[in-house]
């Protein structure tokens, strides 16, 4: 049992947390972030609520993380003392592991078409990155990405894997929205990427290690919220009193500033270790730039437990 209020803050991947509605313990409100998550973070600390904070991206809008800690760094001094940010509910390197588990589940004579949300040309971009890692380690030979709202939608995504030789296409979300059917006599459903009892799991976790953090460090997550996007796109804020400015498409070690880990073909869980095998302390893969820093892990084990209430 958690102290107080927890808040889902939902941006593309959620459509503004709308997609999450159904997978989310009804106490558990979904909300945009923004005013609306100032308001409802206000209101509840204005009950005497402790509030926690859990930014529902799949590791695809880092903004929504820094955008968030901006929001909360906007409270009152009394209000921030009883609110924290957690962890963001998964990373890229999650994504991959749970997209390998949905796929692990679709026949191997089908098509997989991985289905997101459009956002910036570089969350698109890896995107595409994602759906080779699936193809790489899985066992479906045609693996292709379609953007709902973007180019190719889905509905070109499903002509490119018939023209590809393929009769039929499963379609995969590597988001929380799900696209509409575009071709029924030829493709289907595969989603949800994780079933509720999955998605209470993984935020009770996320919820936990805030608290747990605040309590034993004092530690509230906005500083390191803050720094969530940073080295994301071309140009970036360093939050309240920072500066903008360019260093180009990416940082050297990958698109978001963290060097990658190899996923073990071996590993039918689709888990990511680094060379010394270390799994981060709190189950989390951590961003990191040195080589021989902790090791990512996208287990999916890790997010199949027993439903437990939250509060």
């Amino acid at each position: 049992m958690f102290p107080g209020e927890v808040v889902a803050v939902g941006g593309h991947e959620s459509d503004g947390g709308r997609a999450l509605r159904g997978l989310l313990d009804p106490r558990v409100p979904c909300v945009p972030g923004g005013r609306e998550l100032f308001r409802r973070v206000s209101s509840a600390r204005a009950r005497g609520e402790p509030v926690c904070v859990v930014p529902m991206t799949l590791g695809r809008d880092p903004d929504l993380v820094a955008d968030a800690a901006r929001t909360l760094l906007a409270l009152s001094p009394a209000d921030r003392a009883g609110t924290v940010l957690a962890e963001p509910f998964g990373t890229a390197d999650h994504l991959v592991g749970w997209l390998r588990a949905a796929a692990a589940r679709v026949a191997g004579g089908k098509a997989l078409l991985v289905t997101a949300p459009s956002g910036d040309p570089f969350a698109d971009a890896d995107l595409f990155r994602i759906a080779r890692l699936v193809r790489q380690y899985g066992r479906h030979r045609t693996v292709e990405v379609a953007l709902i709202g973007g180019d190719p939608d889905p509905a070109e995504g499903v002509r490119r894997c018939r023209a590809l030789g393929e009769r039929h296409v499963v379609l995969l979300p590597a988001a929380w929205v799900t696209p509409e059917i575009p071709d029924p006599a030829h493709c289907e459903q595969g989603g949800p990427l994780l079933p509720a009892p999955a998605v209470a799991g993984v935020l009770d976790d996320r919820v936990r290690a805030a608290w747990d953090r605040h309590d034993a460090l004092g530690d509230d997550g906005l500083s390191r919220g803050l720094s969530a996007a940073h080295g994301h796109g071309l140009a970036h804020s360093h939050g309240p009193g920072g500066h903008d400015h360019d260093h180009g498409p990416a940082h050297p070690d990958g698109p978001h500033g963290t060097h990658t880990h190899a996923h073990d073909p071996h590993r039918p869980d689709g888990e990511v270790t680094s060379p010394q095998g270390h799994r981060a302390p709190d189950g989390l893969p951590h961003t990191h730039h040195r080589a021989d820093a902790p090791a990512l892990r996208g287990a999916v084990p890790h997010v199949l437990p027993s439903h437990r209430s939250l509060r």
